[in-house]
């Protein structure tokens, strides 16, 4: 079952989810919008010859920042990894990630694969952004880029993220930094 408006906004305000700077005016019927942060890491592929997820063998990125007010031209057949301004997640409820209507008409990709947030893990979100239109897209920073809709689950879960996740000790953590104005 999923949790329409009303029932989000309970949750936050009673603490059971979690969304740091929480907008009213973003809240829709039964989802939250998402907006795109400041940093985002793109591919050097000069320095990347090839990628071994089994040996780890990993891409070679850099941080880039945008600052608000600038826009970033993404063109087409252009993947990177870019994340959310919005820092969230719940105890009680499977957080899923959704695309915009308007952003896959324009054939913007949100996310290919990691759509899901399992209960007890709080993040700002990985977008795989992908342009699969013939002509560039312009992103900005603070653009509605996404939806977050919440579950309820059948029973509370035996494993909590904090215990089975994988992403702590890796390279990714180091988008979770407070942001600072």
């Amino acid at each position: 079952m999923f949790l329409s408006d009303i029932d989000i906004k309970k949750s936050v305000e009673s603490w059971d989810i979690i969304i740091e700077w929480f907008d009213e005016k973003r809240l829709q019927a039964a989802s939250y919008d998402i907006l795109l942060w400041n940093k985002f890491l793109i591919t050097d592929s000069y320095l990347t010859p090839i990628i071994d997820p089994v040996k780890k063998i990993l891409p070679k990125t850099r941080e880039i920042h945008i600052a608000d007010g600038e826009e970033f031209v993404l063109h087409p057949g252009v993947s990177l990894l870019w994340f959310s301004w919005d820092y969230f997640g719940s105890n009680h409820y499977l957080v899923q990630l959704s695309w915009k209507s308007s952003l896959a008409r324009i054939w913007l990709v949100v996310h290919n694969t990691a759509g899901l947030i399992n209960p007890w893990h709080f993040l700002n979100i990985a977008f795989e952004l992908s342009n699969l239109n013939n002509v560039p897209i312009i992103l900005r920073p603070k653009m509605e880029i996404a939806q977050i809709t919440f579950s309820k689950l059948s029973s509370p879960s035996s494993k909590t993220y904090d215990k089975v996740g994988r992403y702590h000790e890796n390279n990714w953590t180091w988008f979770i930094e407070k942001k600072v104005d």
